[in-house]
C-alpha cells in the first residue's frame, strides 16, 4: 500500500441540530485519486472544508503525514503541504496565466519579503512556475489574461496555481463541472498526470469521469458514508446504485 498522506478519522460537522458530516473517516494515498461521490447535500463540499480548514471539525481529527492539524487556519495547512481548489473557479481574472501562477509560487519562496530583490531573480520559483505550467498544458497561454482563456483553461490555470505551492495532497471539488466534452477530456488527462507523487481526493458528479480516474470511492448521503470500496465494488454495490447512481452505471 502507499504511504498516507492524509487521514481524518470519525470527523464530524453540525450545524445546530443538523450534522452535514457525520463521522467519517478517510485516508488519502500518494499516488491515488480518492473519489467522494453523492447526491447534492451529502456532506461532500463540508468534508472538504473540514479537511483545508475552512470549517472547524465538530469532532474528530485530520492528520497531514504525522502532524495533527485538527483546528488550524486555511493558510497553515496549506503551508505543511495541502492545496485545493472550490466548485467557482479561483483566480485572479485580470492578470495572465504566468503572473497568476506566479503569484501562488511565489507565496512559497522564503525571500518573497525581501521587496527590494526582484521575485524574478528567485530561480526556485521561477522552476515552480514552469514546472506548474507546463503540466497544466498551459505553456500557449502564459502572456494570456486569465479572463479571456476558456472555462476549462481557467480550471487549468487553478491546478497550476496549486501544483506552484508543491502541495502533498490536493482536494478537487467539481474540477469538471461546466464542461464541455473537449475541456472534460482535456482535465481527465491532467488529472491522471498530477495523480503522480499526490495524494487527490476527488469531488465530482461526471461519473464517466470518477469511474475513469479514482483507485477508491466513497458514496455519501446525508452526511454519512453508505459504501466506500474500489471502482468495481461501487458499480455493483445495489444500496449505493438505489441511492445516487442508478442502473446505468
Amino acid at each position: 500500500m502507499s504511504e498516507v498522506l492524509l487521514s481524518a478519522k470519525n470527523l464530524t460537522k453540525r450545524f445546530g441540530g443538523l450534522a452535514a458530516v457525520d463521522n467519517v473517516s478517510i485516508d488519502l494515498y500518494r499516488n491515488h485519486i480518492h473519489a467522494v461521490i453523492g447526491p447534492n447535500g451529502a456532506g461532500k463540499s463540508t468534508l472538504t472544508h473540514l479537511l483545508s480548514g475552512d470549517l472547524p471539525p465538530t469532532s474528530g481529527t485530520v492528520s497531514l503525514g504525522e502532524v495533527n492539524i485538527t483546528g488550524w487556519t486555511p493558510e497553515k495547512i496549506s503551508r505543511q503541504g495541502l492545496g485545493r481548489s472550490y466548485q467557482k473557479t479561483n483566480i485572479f481574472l485580470p492578470f495572465t496565466v504566468w503572473d497568476n501562477v506566479h503569484l501562488a509560487a511565489q507565496s512559497r519562496d522564503p525571500q518573497a519579503r525581501q521587496w527590494l530583490k526582484h521575485a524574478t531573480q528567485f530561480a526556485a520559483t521561477r522552476t515552480r512556475i514552469e514546472k506548474a505550467i507546463e503540466l497544466s498544458g498551459l505553456q500557449n497561454r502564459v502572456k494570456n489574461i486569465a479572463g479571456t482563456i476558456s472555462h476549462g483553461e481557467q480550471r487549468q490555470l487553478e491546478i497550476a496555481m496549486t501544483l506552484a505551492t508543491e502541495p502533498q495532497v490536493i482536494l478537487l471539488d467539481e474540477p469538471l463541472a461546466g464542461m464541455g466534452a473537449v475541456e472534460a477530456e482535456r482535465m481527465v488527462v491532467l488529472l491522471q498526470a498530477i495523480k503522480k507523487d499526490h495524494g487527490i481526493l476527488l469531488v465530482e458528479h461526471d461519473m464517466d469521469a470518477v469511474f475513469a480516474l479514482a483507485d477508491k470511492l466513497t458514496v455519501m448521503v446525508n452526511g454519512q458514508v453508505i459504501a466506500s470500496g474500489t471502482p468495481l465494488e461501487i458499480r455493483s454495490d445495489a444500496g449505493v446504485q438505489a441511492a445516487y447512481l442508478g442502473q446505468e452505471h
